[in-house]
């Protein structure tokens, strides 16, 4: 190769090594989404310890993936079904000579930078979970499920499709993870919500269902914001490189179909609220922005602008009448809608990606969403059946009413107001 061949290659390595980096941080910064957005959803007696989780569970995430979850996705598995060693800890980069030596075929970004840009998402699987489980989960247990959830159960799905497992190979289609990440952490938060019931007083004993607002919709608003910002790292970045001409106008196209469709999503939302409800509802209004922002990471590439605006809108519609019959037919507490926004809507942007992508088939989609659901939730099913038996996963009444900072924390959010 000569210099100016090797000076190229080098280039463009630098180049989308750079890209996904950023990228990666984008995807980092939807933690702090998602701390605003369940922290603005939950009362203010429960904020400091929403709060808590989304950082350690983030941190744990992180630990996790590096020790142990990362290896399992893409360590290489010849089954197809398991990987073929449990190996530990990151490996060597890349070095100068391999990827000279590689040509056209070489690496084109650092090791360590997929390492980066793949440990974000298990954070952002695992903070669906704590959404859905706010205000009367002990904080241990959830923890002890984050351990299990990041090292284990999200990284072997996780190979199954983008680790070059059994999945890919029969032709499911997921993008970004409307499937390995959205619908799995909804399916882990599913397990977590049937064993743990609902919060003291939701339902009645008539069966109504009684509204429990959240303490502050300017947070939840600034955490939609925040995580619609974060998601353009999310897609985006997993078109993995940006070196050249056809890949930089893919980047483009996938930037513009995901803002496309949250905001597709936010009006259909808004638009289905004030017909069913005869008020513009802000929750609804941010979830559908989070749904169109679900509906279309399994395919933001293929679409027209237009498109994905209906994919998203559609997901905004679908959404609102999960949370209104989550909570009427089937009484599944769920405090921020996770379960509704990732998991059903998930499930639609999974099937949606075959209205443009003319390689995906129904049969395969349908395949992908079985068994990644019965994975996810089955196994978080048993761990949480074993932490509950182990170390119990609800707080008592009295700490419920008195709100988890104090009880599990020890430190009020807003001190100078009180409890409420």
């Amino acid at each position: 190769m000569d210099q100016l061949a090797g000076d190229i290659l080098q280039t463009k390595y630098a180049l989308d090594t750079f890209y996904f980096l950023v990228m990666g941080a984008f995807v980092m910064w939807m933690a702090a989404g998602f701390s605003m957005l369940e922290a603005g959803l939950v009362r203010s007696k429960n904020t400091a310890e929403i709060l808590t989780k989304n950082i350690v569970l983030y941190s744990i995430a992180c630990i996790m993936y590096m020790i142990v979850g990362y290896n399992i996705m893409y360590g290489g598995s010849a089954s197809g079904y398991l990987p073929d060693a449990l190996s530990f800890g990151l490996g060597a980069d890349n070095d100068v000579a391999a990827v000279l030596a590689g040509g056209d075929e070489a690496p084109y970004y650092s090791t360590l930078s997929d390492f980066f840009f793949q440990v974000v998402f298990v954070a952002t699987a695992m903070s669906i979970v704590s959404g859905a489980v706010a205000e009367r989960m002990k904080l241990w247990a959830f923890f002890a499920f984050a351990i299990v959830f990041t090292g284990f159960i999200y990284p072997l799905q996780g190979m199954w499709k983008w680790g070059g497992g059994f999945l890919d190979a029969a032709g499911f289609s997921d993008f970004a993870g409307s499937g390995v990440v959205h619908m799995a952490g909804a399916a882990a938060a599913l397990a977590g919500v049937i064993l743990l019931g609902a919060r003291k007083g939701k339902y009645g004993s008539d069966g109504s269902v009684n509204a429990i607002p959240g303490a502050n919709l300017p947070l939840a608003t600034l955490g939609t914001f925040i995580l619609w910002l974060g998601w353009f790292g999310f897609n985006g970045g997993s078109e993995l490189k940006v070196s050249d001409v056809a890949e930089a106008n893919a980047t483009a196209m996938v930037f513009v179909n995901t803002n496309m469709a949250a905001a597709g999503g936010c009006v259909a939302a808004l638009l289905i609220a004030r017909l069913w409800f005869g008020k513009a509802d802000l929750t609804m209004a941010l979830n559908g922005a989070l749904a169109g922002l679900v509906s279309i990471t399994a395919e933001p590439l293929t679409p027209s602008p237009e498109m994905a605006t209906l994919i998203g809108a559609i997901g905004g519609v679908i959404v609102v009448a999960s949370i209104v019959y989550m909570d009427r037919l089937f009484k599944i507490d769920d405090p921020v809608g996770a379960i509704s926004v990732h998991g059903v809507v998930g499930i639609w942007g999974l099937l949606a990606v075959c209205l443009t992508n003319p390689e995906a088939t129904i049969g395969s989609q349908l395949m992908g969403i079985g068994v990644i659901f019965v994975w996810v939730f089955a196994t978080s099913f048993v761990v949480w059946m074993a932490i509950k038996a182990l170390l119990g996963i609800r707080v008592s009444e009295e700490e419920e009413f008195e709100g988890l900072d104090i009880g599990e924390c020890g430190v009020e959010a807003y001190p100078e107001f009180g409890s409420k």
